[in-house]
């Protein structure tokens, strides 16, 4: 009996021990109120002056973060440069930007705070600033991710949601790292702003699918516009807006326009056009309530930032964003 009782404290022992771990390990909304207690106040202020500066940069700081999660999880490895890098997988080779935004925050920060607050954990903060700053809705971001050591371009190239897949590949894609179906259509929200280069979408606009007719769920004055934007001799590198109509403003719009067959890219389209009717319901329901779509994409954002994170002692602290520490 002893020798059992014995056993049984030990095993409690060792059970709070691991329940103490785990709680250290969790992410968490204060997890630099003592280490750094003006941290968010930093970061609000750069991406102010940088959406001041160019508005288009909220969207791009947004597509940071959730190129990063869908790689590696969410440890800055999106940042990393090097021939090898995620910067140059085919979804990001001169597409992803605002790395000098994110270098500009991580410099302020690093002034008040050195060798303290993660890349990984500025690049979650600076893309809830931006939705908010484009007039979307803020959530309190859950902090303490560690930077990964090593970028993953093989990753990037296979994880990361393509504008030319269909709808079910893309769900098997979210559903490779823990997000649902709510979660691709509320996050495929973003693209209500940002633009897309003409790369992404003149596969709709001559010889879709090798019909030898554009998209027949594009719209057929956007297919006029974007025909005379991209042409079939251009380099593909022009840009137009996502959302249609209303550019710059986190809303609601995206999903009307894919109502009204004016989504730019196939995979937007497909969301409402496809034969899945999950998506095409969540589209309609988003479309009419804002708020709804507001607070969906807040908590499915929570749920992004929260994929497979560096905690404890994993990883390292990034002096600089761009490269690992020497």
């Amino acid at each position: 009996m002893k020798r059992s009782s014995c056993y049984n404290g030990y095993s409690l022992f060792l059970t709070m021990l691991m329940l103490c771990v785990v709680a250290r390990s969790q992410l968490t909304t204060d997890f630099y109120s003592t280490t750094c207690p003006n941290l968010l106040q930093i970061v609000r202020r750069e991406v102010q002056k940088a959406i001041k500066f160019e508005t288009r940069m909220a969207a791009s700081l947004i597509r940071l973060h959730f190129h990063d999660c869908f790689v590696n999880g969410c440890d800055a490895s999106v940042l990393l440069d090097g021939n090898d890098g995620e910067k140059f997988a085919l979804p990001n080779i001169n597409s992803a930007r605002g790395f000098e935004v994110v270098d500009a925050i991580k410099t302020a920060v690093e002034s008040q705070c050195s060798g303290v607050v993660s890349c990984a954990d500025i690049l979650a903060i600076a893309a809830r600033d931006s939705v908010l700053l484009s007039g979307g809705k803020s959530w309190r971001v859950l902090l303490g991710r560690r930077d990964g050591l090593v970028a993953n371009q093989t990753g990037a190239n296979a994880k990361l949601p393509s504008p030319f897949e269909d709808v079910d590949t893309i769900i098997n894609k979210f559903a490779a790292v823990g997000l649902n179906i709510i979660d691709v259509v509320a996050l495929s929200g973003a693209h209500t702003i940002g633009q897309a280069r003409c790369a992404t979408f003149n596969n709709r606009l001559f010889n879709f699918s090798g019909t030898g007719a554009p998209d027949s769920t594009m719209e057929s004055s956007m297919v006029s516009d974007l025909q005379n934007l991209c042409p079939l001799t251009d380099d593909g590198n022009k840009t137009t807006v996502l959302d249609r109509n209303s550019t710059d403003l986190f809303d609601n719009h995206y999903f009307q326009n894919l109502l009204n067959n004016k989504g730019l890219l196939s995979s937007d389209q497909e969301l409402f056009s496809s034969t899945n009717l999950t998506t095409k319901d969540l589209v309609q329901t988003y479309s009419t309530n804002q708020n709804l779509f507001l607070n969906d994409f807040a908590n499915s954002m929570i749920k992004m930032g929260n994929i497979s994170p560096l905690t404890g002692s994993s990883g390292e602290i990034r002096k600089k964003c761009s490269v690992v520490n020497s």
